[in-house]
């Protein structure tokens, strides 16, 4: 398998989190360097995938399957995982998951504001819109961590990564205060192996 990477993308940490949490072999999927931007597209992902976007996934039978939703599920039917539960608890787990990935894009979307969009143009209440979006979002996570501190599928690796994504983006954010149980969770969660071997780099 080949994966178009990017160490600083959350969407492709909380891939190889997940393969690392399935026990699947690190050369099991090489790594291809890239580099997704909204506006400065990689031609090296779009001749995969048209949307250029990270993670991308290519199978060893030659299939493209693109974002990480798709991509973590395949991982795990490929191991025989429980990633993924069944079951009812498996849209619990699918709505952590959904809500996780939002959190990312909100904050990947203020992200961009900063980042990507010439000073001029960047809109205040855009970036607080979607800053908001987080922090009601682990509200959410902060009522329910406790039934869930012992879990680790794919509701609880998107949040990791989400926690994680915003440490290394957003510093100066104290989600820990308005969160402490969420805080106290994500602590034990990051030192994880498969947390740990994927953190993202230090700025």
């Amino acid at each position: 398998m080949k994966l178009f990477y990017a160490s600083a993308s959350p969407f492709v940490r909380k891939c190889l989190v997940v393969a690392a949490e399935l026990g699947l072999p690190a050369h099991s999927i090489e790594r291809l360097p890239s580099a997704a931007h909204p506006v400065k597209r990689d031609r090296r992902i779009i001749g995969a995938n048209p949307l250029g976007q990270v993670p991308t996934l290519l199978t060893d039978d030659g299939k493209m399957l693109a974002d990480s939703r798709v991509v973590c599920e395949y991982l795990n039917g490929q191991a025989g995982g429980d990633i993924f539960p069944s079951g009812p608890a498996r849209w619990d787990v699918l709505t952590d998951q959904a809500l996780a990935d939002g959190v990312l894009n909100a904050a990947l979307l203020a992200r961009y504001e900063a980042a990507a969009r010439p000073e001029a143009y960047q809109w205040a209440d855009w970036t607080q819109g979607q800053m908001a979006k987080v922090s009601d979002t682990l509200g959410y996570f902060e009522a329910r961590i406790g039934a869930r501190a012992d879990a680790v599928d794919i509701g609880t690796i998107t949040l990791g990564c989400a926690l994680g994504y915003l440490d290394f983006r957003f510093p100066d954010l104290d989600w820990r205060g308005a969160c402490p149980a969420l805080a106290k969770w994500f602590a034990q969660f990051s030192q994880r192996p498969s947390m740990r071997d994927t953190a993202p780099p230090v700025q």
